[in-house]
């Protein structure tokens, strides 16, 4: 069960009222394909930018379905790519200019959150990330100092020897915080957004999946229409003669917006690679275990381990706790018992337990997990090509909770010309390093399957290693090109 879900009903009861497939074919200035946070910020942007605008957005599932509504509930202002390996493949002030955006970004979902009574828990304590070894800490002071020479985000060391009475996890010997991120609930996020952009008038249709789209057209199928019983044949109306409505939207600028899912559409292919995250969480804890912990409301955290873990306190009082570490399937298929890994599962418990043995007993209430979309170079981008009018975003590589607003902003500027940017006087979102990025396709099978998989268990060997030897990982070395770094 998924935690964030859990709270959808009473937060938005209203959330699926007239969100059926359509019953007909549809005209509208911009179709956007997916109904997760890419999808619902550029269409907020793309409303408040120009009233006038007839957006549609087009669900396959319901809003929310993928990691818009699975993912760990950081708002931050991580991007896949360091600034560093942005810096040598385009330029330092291009470096400079992603991370002041990515910063910028976090304050303006608050800034939305709070103009639009979007009610998600947001909270921005900053981001705790531990360092357990000499290693670690090693990894952490390089960190900041890194991030001293870009000259953007705000990161400091705290040793727990140097303040002994400061709560932390168990062995921890200090943490970097940055302050440029919040904890939130996604599920209150996405599914109040969609109900913001429904009241600006953009058209949401859920149980609608996309099939193919050409520029000016995009074809669908939608169950709804079969279930409605409306048939109309050919022309003006949707045919449901194979058990699905299948109907077109025309538009001249359609937005593909699918993330992992688009592995499975031709239109996206091998450009992205769906990479399982799993995540629990806990019964909610006392306030005196929390004391302990060094966590307050607000914080995020992680450590400086290479298989990724990521943390939050929930606004009452819950561990939601989750990592990597579920392999790739064969073929980048993506299938409902993927969600559910019992081996990852106690994997993440075990780690949690760790880290705060105080929480032995409390009992993991919910389980879930989903994929996110990995692009060969682990580089984001948002495009948007003027000569066919079909833009696209994504490749957050788990990170997106934050870019998909970046996103929105980044093609509603494309789109219209428009530049609704909150990021530093001169910077223009338009001319970021990541706008027309084109990433290079994953490698076919059998290679992207054993080369994936053999990634993550690096990670865990790396991990070991420097648990054994003390010194950092050779095969971590290895990897970072790999993984943005």
């Amino acid at each position: 069960m998924n935690l964030w879900q859990e709270a959808v009903p009473a937060q938005a009861p209203d959330a699926r009222t007239g969100r059926s497939g359509p019953t007909s074919d549809l005209a509208a200035d911009v179709c956007i394909v997916g109904g997760g946070l890419t999808g619902l910020w550029t269409a907020y942007y793309l409303a408040r930018a120009e009233p006038s605008l007839r957006i549609v957005v087009l669900e396959k599932e319901t809003v929310g379905f993928g990691a818009s509504g699975r993912n760990g509930g950081w708002c931050s202002a991580l991007f896949p790519r360091s600034a560093a390996s942005l810096e040598r493949t385009h330029g330092f002030d291009a470096a400079v200019a992603m991370r002041r955006a990515m910063v910028a970004t976090v304050a303006e979902v608050g800034r939305v959150t709070e103009l639009e009574g979007i009610h998600c828990d947001f909270a921005e304590g900053g981001t705790l990330t531990f360092a357990m070894n000499p290693v670690q800490v090693a990894a952490a002071h390089a960190e900041v100092k890194e991030a001293a020479r870009f000259g953007v985000d705000r990161l400091s060391y705290t040793s727990f020897s140097e303040d002994p009475a400061r709560g932390h996890p168990a062995g921890a010997l200090g943490a970097t915080h940055d302050p440029a991120c919040a904890r939130l609930h996604p599920g209150k996020l996405v599914h109040e957004l969609a109900a913001v952009v429904e009241r600006l008038g953009v058209r949401i249709h859920e149980h609608t999946e996309v099939v193919s789209w050409v520029p000016g057209r995009v074809t669908f199928r939608a169950a709804a229409a079969a279930a409605s019983g409306t048939s109309t044949g050919t022309g003006t109306g949707i045919s449901t003669s194979t058990g699905t409505g299948t109907g077109t939207v025309t538009a001249d600028r359609i937005v593909i917006a699918t993330e992992a899912y688009g592995a499975r559409l031709p239109g996206v292919g091998r450009r992205i690679l769906p990479l399982y995250s799993l995540m629990i969480a806990t019964e909610p804890l006392p306030q005196e275990f929390w004391q302990t912990t060094g966590i307050a409301h607000g914080n995020t955290f992680s450590d400086y381990r290479h298989l990724l873990i990521y943390g939050q306190r929930t606004a009452d009082n819950r561990f939601a706790f989750g990592g990597r570490g579920a392999r790739y399937h064969w073929g980048s298929s993506i299938r409902p018992s993927y969600d559910t890994v019992d081996r990852v599962f106690d994997h993440l418990r075990d780690t949690l337990v760790d880290l705060f043995p105080d929480a032995f007993d409390a009992e993991v209430t919910h389980r879930w997990g989903g994929p996110i979309g990995v692009p060969r170079d682990w580089h984001a981008s948002a495009s948007f090509n003027p000569r066919t009018g079909i833009a696209y975003a994504g490749g957050y590589v788990g990170d997106g909770l934050s870019t998909t607003n970046l996103a929105g902003r980044t093609l509603t500027a494309l789109i219209t010309g428009h530049d609704p940017s909150v990021v530093a006087p001169g910077a223009n979102l338009s001319t970021l390093p990541w706008v027309n990025h084109l990433s290079p396709r994953w490698e076919p099978e059998p290679l992207r399957f054993l080369g994936t998989n053999l990634g993550l268990a690096s990670a865990d060997l790396a991990d070991r290693e420097e648990r054994m030897t003390g010194r950092p990982s050779r095969t971590a070395r290895l990897l970072g090109p790999l993984t943005g770094h």
